[in-house]
């Protein structure tokens, strides 16, 4: 089925089809590209690697440019046609919304933001992932380095020192990333950088490509920001996401031997508190008209690291001071297992798809049920 949603995204998106006008969007993007080189490596069949490579392509040639409907032309970056090429994600990368961004002279209207269009650092950090990963799949590092690029370019935008001197970090940018459109701070965006940065380091040394400077200052601003915040949330993505977080810093610590952190314990901690909070509001027994399939989907994918995380610290206790807590946490998550299951089957149900809920979100929808049924690939590190 993951074969199927895949190619019917690719074809109604633009993809594989020219003849259909190009419809991009970062987040769904991003999880596309690892679903297609998940494919490539399940089958050996090198049309699912082509199609991740041309989408990145196309990504970076729409999202990394401006607007048709934007005054600017060119690169984000404002690089020349040759440079740009070089390094695409120099300047960001759009998010892809149909409305154009707020000028910031215009009131907010939080209503209406969520429909324009600007950056977003944890849609940045998703892209940043795919390419890491499709340096890891075809062992071209040109992917990773371009993914450092866009980590200094987000961090750089982003990531700021507020009057009292503390760091913070906001939440949208406009598309050129000279003013912020949204103050706020994502509760999960230094997670998510911290993580990232991280991967793309380790991606960069293992293919002998470390860049001159690293990511090593980002990373501590970063890890600073972390400090003391309590990550858990009600939100199946969030879920999802902090699960996924878990996961990846599991095998960041066993894969580099990294000894004494105790960031996994914390993270499947807050998730286990959150899913508690959701199977009590009895979310997933409304009909699919009331649902949000991607957010569901989200958590249903990372449901299925649980087994995976202890299996890691079963082959390497020595690496996790905090072994037992983690055991029994994972032990705690039992009676929450089915819901992976649940979520899959219900959006694989025709009928199911049929709602408004589903149709109006089909390409995030599609790609993220597809990411959750073969998840191998955008899970590992």
């Amino acid at each position: 089925m993951a074969e199927t949603i895949m190619a019917e995204f690719a074809g109604s998106t633009g993809l594989s089809k020219p003849e259909r006008p190009p419809r991009r969007y970062l987040w769904t993007d991003a999880f596309a590209v690892c679903n297609f080189l998940g494919l490539y490596r399940q089958t050996d069949d090198d049309h699912w690697r082509r199609l991740a490579l041309d989408l990145v392509d196309q990504v970076h040639h729409i999202l990394g440019r401006h607007r048709k409907d934007d005054p600017r032309r060119g690169w984000l970056s404002g690089l020349g046609e040759e440079a740009g090429e070089r390094h695409p994600t120099m300047g960001g990368l759009r998010i892809g919304k149909s409305l154009k961004e707020r000028d910031p002279s215009e009131p907010q209207d939080d209503r209406l933001e969520w429909e324009r269009d600007g950056q977003y650092y944890h849609y940045l950090t998703k892209w940043m992932y795919a390419l890491e990963r499709t340096s890891r799949v075809t062992g071209d590092p040109k992917f990773n380095s371009w993914a450092v690029e866009l980590a200094k370019t987000a961090h750089a935008a982003f990531v700021y020192t507020s009057w009292a001197g503390a760091k913070r970090m906001y939440w949208k940018m406009s598309i050129d990333l000279s003013e912020p459109l949204v103050l706020s701070m994502g509760h999960h965006d230094p997670l998510d950088g911290l993580i990232t940065y991280r991967a793309l380091q380790k991606t960069a040394s293992d293919l002998s490509t470390a860049p001159e400077p690293g990511l090593d200052p980002e990373i501590a601003e970063l890890a600073a920001l972390c400090k003391g915040i309590n990550w858990a949330t009600e939100d199946p993505l969030g879920i999802g996401g902090l699960l996924t977080d878990a996961y990846r810093v599991a095998q960041l610590m066993t894969e580099a031997g990294m000894a004494g952190n105790r960031f996994v314990s914390d993270l499947l901690g807050a998730s286990l508190v959150g899913l508690e909070a959701y199977t009590k509001a009895r979310l997933d027994k409304l009909p699919a008209e009331y649902r949000l399939a991607f957010r569901e989907l989200g958590m249903s994918i990372g449901l299925h690291v649980i087994r995976r995380i202890r299996a890691l610290i079963e082959k390497r206790d020595d690496i996790f001071p905090d072994y037992e807590k983690i055991a029994a946490t994972i032990d705690a998550f039992e009676p929450f297992m089915h819901l992976r299951e649940a979520i899959e089957t219900f959006w694989m149900e025709p009928q199911n798809r049929k709602s408004q809920t589903w149709i109006e979100h089909k390409d995030i929808n599609s790609v993220m049920l597809a990411t959750s049924l073969a998840p191998d690939t955008y899970l590992k590190v």
